[in-house]
C-alpha cells in the first residue's frame, strides 16, 4: 500500500503524518496516476493550517507529475504508460 503526509487537523507541522493510503481501480470517467513529482508551495501551508477551508484528512501537493497506470471505464484520451501532469483547484484532497 503506498504512503502519503497527510494530516487529520488544521495546525503546524506537527499535524503532518506519514501514514498508508488505499488506493482502488479507477471509476468511470477516472485515471490512476504513479507521482513521480509533486509541488509543494505556500497554498498547501495555507490548507494545513486552516486559512483555507479543506475537507479532513487532507494532503499536501496541489500539483503533480507522473504516468497513468490504469484508466476507468469512458475514459479515451489517455492510456496506460501516457505522461500526465495535474494541478488542483479544488482544496478537498481529501481521497487524493
Amino acid at each position: 500500500m503506498p504512503n502519503a503526509i497527510r494530516f487529520h487537523k488544521s495546525g503546524g507541522p506537527e499535524v503532518l503524518v506519514w501514514e498508508p493510503v488505499p488506493i482502488g481501480k479507477p471509476g468511470p470517467g477516472e485515471a490512476r496516476v504513479r507521482h513521480t513529482a509533486v509541488g509543494v508551495n505556500f497554498v498547501d501551508i495555507y490548507i494545513r493550517t486552516g486559512l483555507y477551508p479543506a475537507a479532513l484528512p487532507s494532503g499536501v501537493g496541489t500539483e503533480a507529475a507522473g504516468v497513468v497506470e490504469e484508466v476507468g471505464p469512458g475514459v479515451d484520451h489517455i492510456k496506460a504508460g501516457d505522461r500526465v501532469a495535474s494541478c488542483s483547484t479544488s482544496s478537498d484532497r481529501s481521497t487524493r
